[in-house]
């Protein structure tokens, strides 16, 4: 396989976070996907899709817990 991007044949399986935003919030969704090495494209499944998608719907109707992994710190500037 080619990257339709950069053309490199670097491409493998890796495990990455996927991002939803909903506000001011970010959920990181760990899934696996191959990914260009040369500059970073992302290759999905259907199944993948799905999966995400299936996700995605279950944290809008707030299906899904959540375990905080940080904070976002925004300073006030006056």
């Amino acid at each position: 396989m080619k990257c339709i991007i950069c053309k490199s044949e670097n491409i493998e399986l890796k495990k990455v976070d996927e991002e939803f935003k909903f506000d001011n919030d970010i959920v990181l969704v760990n899934t696996e996907v191959l990914v260009c090495n040369n500059c970073g494209e992302r290759y999905y499944d259907r199944k993948t899709i799905q999966q995400l998608e299936s996700i995605k719907e279950k944290i809008e109707k707030k299906e899904i817990p959540f375990e905080n992994i940080g904070k976002v710190l925004r300073p006030r500037v006056a």
